[in-house]
């Protein structure tokens, strides 16, 4: 008998937009006060420019969290929202914790994606960000090159949902087994995210379980093709279906581990009750380090 385990068990209310996130989407459109840097920057250019307050905006408060923003401008935009949105349920902290974010929209098409990443986090670092973030999952790819020898704590979005899910105390949904499953949808053309998920999970005791290869062939790609068609309708039905077999298989949760995920099911679908945005868990995160953060200045 299978024992039905909602998201709510985080304490946590799922923020998929649906239809807002479709406006969004066609009006490109912000209102969220934000510091955006440009271009590709030398370690040497970044600190000649940056010896001056005049020559570069530079942080001056502890708890600034640093933004990559990686090959989707829209996932960022995103990010910011779920900063706003979840700083306001804090109990402690109910404003957006200062942060800087580093845009390049060239990224996409340049040919060394990794050395274009890691030049924007040497230039957050740099202008004063405490903390680096880096809300894309296509980007996550290049997390153990991005963050190598970071200087201040970078967050790692896979770590991020695989401590909220082990912090649920979840009971496994089939009678008889020891482990809980999570499973794992990501894109097709971005192995590698599902693998990183797939380790931190283990590490933390749960099993995880990716989607198969019939899934990917018949549900994950042609999801993709159709949503390159504007074929929202026909996506949205291809996630349901590939959520629902990840379900079928055991798993309490699924992690929906692709940029363009985000907003496809709208929010009243009973199945993201089901599914987690790690986007969501490294929003908590970042503004639980930025507390975390301000209060040992003010202790201090």
């Amino acid at each position: 008998m299978l024992e039905t385990i909602s998201v709510q068990k985080f304490n946590y209310s799922p923020i998929h937009r649906g239809n807002a996130y479709k406006k969004r989407a066609d009006l490109m459109t912000t209102k969220v006060n934000i510091s955006i840097a440009t271009k590709r920057l030398s370690p040497s250019v970044l600190q000649s420019r940056c010896k001056s307050p005049d020559s570069c905006l530079m942080s001056q408060q502890e708890n600034t969290i640093g933004i990559i923003s990686g090959l989707s401008a829209m996932a960022t935009l995103t990010f910011l929202e779920k900063l706003q949105f979840w700083s306001s349920r804090n109990a402690k902290q109910q404003h957006v914790p200062p942060f800087i974010v580093c845009s390049d929209p060239a990224t996409r098409k340049n040919n060394n994606i990794a050395e274009n990443l890691l030049q924007k986090r040497l230039f957050l670092e740099e202008s004063g960000a405490g903390c680096i973030v880096m809300p894309c999952h296509m980007c996550h790819q290049w997390y153990p090159h991005v963050s190598k020898g970071c200087s201040v704590p970078f967050l790692d979005v896979s770590e991020c949902v695989a401590t909220e899910v082990k912090e649920a105390n979840l009971k496994p949904v089939e009678a008889g087994r020891s482990n809980v499953r999570i499973g794992v949808l990501a894109a097709a053309d971005s192995p590698l995210v599902a693998t990183f998920y797939q380790h931190k999970l283990h590490s933390q005791g749960l099993e995880c379980i990716l989607a198969d290869k019939p899934t990917t062939e018949h549900m994950v790609i042609p999801m993709m093709e159709a949503l390159k068609q504007k074929d929202m309708e026909g996506a949205r039905n291809l996630l349901r279906i590939a959520v629902q077999v990840l379900l079928v298989r055991g798993v309490n949760l699924v992690i929906l581990a692709a940029d363009e995920f985000q907003g496809l099911l709208p929010c009243d679908d009973p199945l993201l009750n089901k599914c987690i945005d790690p986007m969501d868990a490294l929003a908590r995160s970042a503004i639980k380090w930025a507390h975390q953060s301000k209060q040992i200045i003010i202790d201090q």
